[in-house]
């Protein structure tokens, strides 16, 4: 009778504590989306074991493939593993509520200030200590989710190589991983039972195009053009940027070139997800509303392509097609964020002093694993102000 009983295992935690966890990650999360899915990994799975490596996986997973800010609807997922609807939403919130705070207050400086002069020294220490983060992140993610799977080594490597060829996320190449993976271990019988429901998902960014084009209010047109960043781009907050240089710069004109790099720029060296650089952008085009209307027009998608499909990989994803589909789906998406790894070290590693302090952070990383991240971001920030001025006088 107690072994009945023990079958439905219960979350080890309240949803205070989970919401609690993610003001916190969303606080002090730095190093952009590979760091903060190697962040959720480490302490909600290994340290706290509040989630399972299943149900994180299977939140990757769905996180890769669906539109959308990867962070984020990760987040929203491991709310919603224990407490469905209410812990998705309160965790998203969480998360995403202090990042927005601070892009929206450097926003009014910004605005009401001339510009920010100094983020460029803080970026050239930040921007190279966080290439440190994400790369022990990448490897820590990597040895979890490949391991020895030869099988999964080579979606894994295939991934890696075309992000680092194209520079860019090749949606569909996600979804070919996991087809790859579920027809070679698990026989085709299955097809019509249990992974269908994964592919199904994969037609839900269809919908966004009912918002089309209209002509509008100036808010109207940023939840429009918004919108449709947050449901049409794939895989993480960097995988945004040029969408929304297209549009923001590009096509509406509302920021100048100089304007967005210093969104970007924003965006990195504030915890949190990097797409909250939108507050940053829609405050200077149009305020406070402007910010929040483009927050929420980008993170609404989101939140809606995580909770839908959720409770069907909860409901078949014990079955072995949908098991190897996510094994692919997780292979990939890894090899990725390892790729992007590489694509951004090659941009802010751009003299001895960045591939320094990059390399110290791996290794005091490596040797300290309880070593804070806030900690090695700060002293980063110190060391650009200090190191930049001398290496650009």
């Amino acid at each position: 009778m107690s072994i009945v009983q023990q079958e439905p295992v219960g979350p080890t935690y309240t949803l205070w504590q989970m919401v609690l966890y993610m003001l916190r990650l969303g606080t002090l999360g730095f190093g952009g989306p590979v760091a903060l899915v190697g962040y959720m990994h480490r302490d909600l799975v290994e340290n706290r074991k509040w989630i399972s490596q299943e149900d994180y996986k299977e939140g990757l997973a769905l996180a890769q493939m669906a539109p959308g800010p990867l962070a984020a609807q990760l987040g929203i997922y491991m709310g919603f593993v224990h407490y469905r609807l209410r812990g998705a939403t309160l965790a998203g919130l969480a998360f995403v509520l202090p990042s927005f705070l601070m892009v929206v207050a450097l926003g009014w400086a910004y605005a009401h200030f001339g510009g920010l002069s100094w983020m460029q020294a803080v970026f050239y220490g930040v921007g190279a200590a966080v290439i440190g983060i994400i790369a022990m992140s990448a490897k820590k993610l990597t040895e979890k989710s490949v391991g020895k799977d030869k099988l999964l080594w080579a979606v894994y490597l295939m991934l890696a190589a075309v992000t680092v060829i194209t520079e860019s996320e090749v949606a569909w190449l996600f979804i070919a991983g996991g087809v790859l993976v579920w027809l070679l271990r698990a026989p085709p019988k299955w097809l019509t039972r249990s992974s269908v429901q994964a592919v199904a998902m994969t037609q839900a960014p269809l919908a966004g195009g009912l918002l089309g084009f209209m002509d509008a209010s100036l808010l109207t047109q940023i939840a429009i053009f918004f919108g449709k960043a947050g449901a049409f781009v794939f895989g993480s907050g960097l995988a945004i940027v040029p969408f929304l240089y297209g549009g923001v710069v590009t096509e509406h004109h509302w920021l100048n070139d100089k304007q967005f790099v210093d969104a970007v720029a924003v965006a990195m060296i504030t915890p949190g997800p990097v797409v909250i650089t939108v507050g940053f952008i829609g405050y200077l085009i149009a305020g406070l509303s402007g910010a929040t209307v483009a927050a929420l027009a980008t993170f609404v998608p989101c939140y809606l392509f995580t909770v839908i499909p959720a409770p069907y990989f909860k409901k078949y994803g014990k079955l072995p097609g949908v098991v190897a589909f996510v094994d692919g789906i997780t292979a990939a998406a890894v090899g990725a964020i390892t790729g992007s790894v590489i694509v951004l070290a090659k941009r802010s590693l751009i003299d001895v002093p960045t591939i320094l302090i990059a390399v110290v952070t791996a290794l005091l990383l490596w040797k300290y694993r309880k070593l804070q991240e806030p900690i090695i971001i700060a002293a980063a920030a110190v060391l650009g102000l200090v190191v930049y001025p001398l290496m650009h006088p």
